[in-house]
C-alpha cells in the first residue's frame, strides 16, 4: 500500500486542506518528490506525465518551506501558458487554504500589467509567472527577487525556447544560492541542455514509471481516412460522444477557426482556443468548458496547456503531431486522476507508417479504430441536418403572409408524413450533390 501524505512529511494545514479536497492516496510522483524536497537541498528533475499531479509534488512542499514572517518573494514558479498560470495559482491557494499569513501572485502576460504591479507592492511570498511578464516586472523594478530560494520551471519542454531566451535574465535577479526545481512531461535534448546549463551538478532525478503512470487509463487508437470525408467521419465519431467532454487538436489556429465554424454548423456544443484570440475570450471559453456549458474544445497545442478538467473522456488528434512530446501533453488531457479516456488519432493512408515509431518511442500500444461504413456516416450527417433544423431559431422577418401561404401546402400532411417528405427530400439533395463532384473535378 502506498504511503500517505502525513508519512511523506506534510504539515498538519496542508493536510486539513487536501483532507477538504478529497485528496487522498498521493501518485508516485508526489511519494518521491514531496519527501526529498523537504528534507533535501539539491536541486531537482522531476519527470512524469501530463495528469500526474506534479503541481501538488512541488506546490506543497514549497508552501510548507515558505517562511510566513517573511513579506518578500520567497518562490518563482515559472510555466509557459497563462491558463496553466491560472491552473496552478488556483491550486497552490487551495492548498495552502489554512496556512496562516501565506501570500501568493499570479502574475501572467496576456492581462493588463499595473493590476500586478499594484498587487507585488502587497506582501508576496510565492509568484506564478509567464517568463516574459516576469522579465517585464523585472525591467520596471516592480518586483524583487533578491531573497528567491527557489526557482520551479513547469512544464520546461513547453517552454524551451522561451527560457533560451529568458533565463539568464531571470537568474541574474536570483541570489546565488537558489534551488531549481525543473519538471516536465518528457525530456527531450532541448531540456537536458537547459539541465546542464541551469541546474547544479549535484541534481537529483524523479521519475514516475513512465511506462505505466503516464498512460494508464488512456486508449490510444487511430482511424484512417480519405481526406474528402475526414470531417463526416468526426462527426459521426462526436455524435456517438454526445453529452460527453472532449477536445479537438488541430495544429493551425486556422486550421481550429475552420473545423469549429463546421462544428457551430452542426449544432455541436463547442468552442475555439488559440493564441489569436483575446485573452478575455479564451478565459470566457475556458470557463464555459469547465463548468460544463459547452463540451467540445478545438486547439492548438499551446492554447490547451492548463486544462486541468477530470471529465474529459476523449482527445482528436485531427492532425497528427509533429514530435512525440506532442502528442503525451495532447493525450494527457484525458484519463486523469485515475479516470478512463480515448486519445483517438485520425490519419491518411500514408500517415499510418509513423504509428509503429509513436508505440516504440512512447512504449504505448494503438488499436485501430473501426470506420464508420458510407451507409452510416451518411444516416449521421441525416441526424445533423435534423438537429439543425431543430435548434434553428424562427425567423420572426418573414411575413405573416408567406407564413400562411407555406402552411397552406402542408396543411393536409400529418407530422409523419410531413418528416417523410423532408428526409425524402434531403437524401435526394444529398445524391445530386455527390453524383456532381466528381463531374466537377473531372471538368478541371
Amino acid at each position: 500500500m502506498s504511503k500517505q501524505f502525513s508519512a511523506l512529511g506534510v504539515s498538519a494545514p496542508i493536510l486539513k486542506a487536501l483532507s477538504e479536497l478529497n485528496i487522498v492516496e498521493p501518485t508516485e510522483i508526489q511519494q518521491k518528490t514531496i519527501p526529498l524536497l523537504l528534507a533535501e537541498s539539491h536541486d531537482v528533475v522531476g519527470l512524469a506525465k501530463t495528469g500526474t499531479g506534479k503541481t501538488a509534488a512541488f506546490g506543497l512542499p514549497l508552501l510548507q518551506l515558505i517562511n510566513t514572517e517573511i513579506t518578500t518573494v520567497q518562490a518563482v514558479i515559472l510555466v509557459p501558458t497563462r491558463e496553466l498560470g491560472q491552473q496552478i495559482f488556483r491550486n497552490l491557494e487551495d492548498f495552502g487554504k489554512h496556512i496562516p499569513n501565506i501570500s501568493i501572485a499570479s502574475t501572467c502576460g496576456g492581462i493588463p500589467i499595473k493590476p500586478q504591479i499594484e498587487r507585488l507592492t502587497q506582501p508576496t511570498q510565492i509568484v506564478v509567472a509567464t517568463p516574459g511578464r516576469l522579465i517585464d516586472l523585472i525591467q520596471r523594478k516592480a518586483i524583487d527577487l533578491k531573497q528567491t530560494e527557489y526557482l520551479v520551471l513547469d512544464e520546461a519542454d513547453e517552454m524551451v525556447s522561451i527560457l533560451k531566451e529568458s533565463l539568464d535574465e531571470i537568474v541574474a535577479e536570483l541570489p546565488k544560492k537558489h534551488r531549481t526545481l525543473l519538471f516536465s512531461a518528457t525530456l527531450p535534448g532541448t531540456v537536458k541542455q537547459l539541465i546542464q546549463n541551469y541546474l547544479n551538478k549535484n541534481v537529483v532525478h524523479v521519475s514516475a514509471n513512465m511506462e505505466t503512470v503516464g498512460n494508464q487509463g488512456i486508449d490510444h487508437e487511430y482511424i484512417v481516412v480519405d481526406p474528402i470525408e475526414k470531417l463526416d467521419v468526426l462527426m459521426h465519431f462526436l455524435n456517438s460522444k454526445e453529452g460527453e467532454r472532449g477536445i479537438i487538436f488541430c495544429k493551425t489556429k486556422a486550421a481550429v477557426n475552420k473545423l469549429a465554424k463546421n462544428l457551430a454548423i452542426n449544432r455541436f456544443s463547442s468552442g475555439a482556443l488559440h493564441g489569436s484570440l483575446s485573452q478575455g475570450i479564451r478565459d470566457r471559453i475556458m470557463e464555459q468548458f469547465r463548468e460544463g456549458h459547452i463540451n467540445i474544445l478545438v486547439a492548438t497545442d499551446l492554447a490547451a496547456r492548463g486544462i486541468d478538467v477530470k471529465e474529459i473522456s476523449y482527445v482528436v488528434n485531427y492532425h497528427l503531431p509533429d514530435t512525440y512530446e506532442t502528442y503525451v501533453h495532447r493525450s494527457g488531457r484525458t484519463a486523469r486522476a485515475g479516470a478512463k479516456g480515448l486519445s483517438l488519432t485520425v490519419l491518411q493512408e500514408e500517415e499510418v507508417i509513423e504509428i509503429p515509431e509513436f508505440e516504440k518511442e512512447l512504449g504505448i500500444k494503438f488499436t485501430k479504430f473501426q470506420k464508420p461504413s458510407v451507409v452510416s456516416l451518411e444516416e449521421n450527417n441525416t441526424l445533423l441536418w435534423a438537429k439543425q433544423i431543430f435548434k434553428t431559431k424562427p425567423n420572426h422577418d418573414i411575413s405573416a403572409d408567406l407564413k400562411t401561404k407555406v402552411k397552406t401546402v402542408f396543411h393536409h400532411l400529418t407530422k409523419e408524413e410531413l418528416i417523410e417528405k423532408l428526409m425524402a427530400n434531403y437524401v435526394l439533395q444529398n445524391k445530386v450533390e455527390v453524383a456532381e463532384k466528381p463531374v466537377k473535378k473531372f471538368k478541371k
